[in-house]
């Protein structure tokens, strides 16, 4: 496996030449983090692609919500939110996952410690980026995981209906291979009211047609 720590020894001769001892130390925690959050793309989530072929990874997930932030953006709550800044927590809230790995939503048991080894992994990640740095990523994170803002709330909202979506459009696959009715879905889809409450009238419809087609059990 890669080891961000070693790459960064094989440059930093380069570097000394060009940079002042601050910004050395800087661009190398800020390179380290960007290797180590590569591994994002190596996390696979119990949510399958819409042509059925595999599983999605964090990474793609990640990029899939943000771009939601602004194709569903006439749908917030609240019309003033600070757009950017949503888009920034989406991308930042599953890095934990390096970690933690992806808790399925409905593993009950998995969800039991979930709190704990996503708190760990933000400690460690985050860590690693220069103070500044890791101060406003780890806000951000903690600002999702609160959902006390109105960014918060819609970023969540959108979390939850990506996917929704793609299980709805797969024909409820992972559904119904795990027996999960409409009360589960119903109950888990509640941040979609709090940030997106028009994304909500469409989520009932969804759900009540799944139902009706089996992809959900009653």
């Amino acid at each position: 496996m890669l080891n961000p720590s070693k790459v960064m020894e094989s440059i930093t001769v380069k570097l000394n030449q060009n940079l002042i001892p601050d910004q050395i130390q800087r661009l190398q925690q800020q390179i380290e983090f960007m290797i180590e959050i590569d591994k994002l793309k190596q996390i696979s989530r119990k949510t399958i692609l819409t042509d059925r072929s595999r599983e999605e990874n964090s990474a793609e997930h990640s990029w899939h919500i943000a771009i939601a932030v602004f194709l569903f953006s006439e749908y917030a709550q609240d019309q003033k939110i600070d757009w950017c800044r949503v888009i920034k927590m989406l991308l930042v809230h599953d890095l934990v996952e390096i970690d933690a790995g992806d808790t399925y939503c409905y593993d009950d048991q998995g969800r039991q410690d979930q709190d704990r080894r996503e708190q760990q992994a933000a400690e460690r990640i985050f860590k690693i980026l220069p103070p500044d740095q890791s101060r406003s990523f780890r806000a951000l994170w903690d600002e999702f995981e609160n959902r006390n803002t109105p960014e918060s709330k819609y970023a969540n909202a959108l979390d939850r209906f990506q996917p929704f979506l793609q299980n709805y459009v797969t024909k409820g696959q992972i559904w119904r291979k795990n027996n999960i009715t409409r009360r589960q879905v119903k109950d888990r889809m509640q941040p979609v009211f709090d940030g997106a409450p028009l994304l909500w009238n469409l989520v009932k419809l969804f759900i009540d047609d799944a139902v009706q087609k089996n992809y959900l059990a009653e």
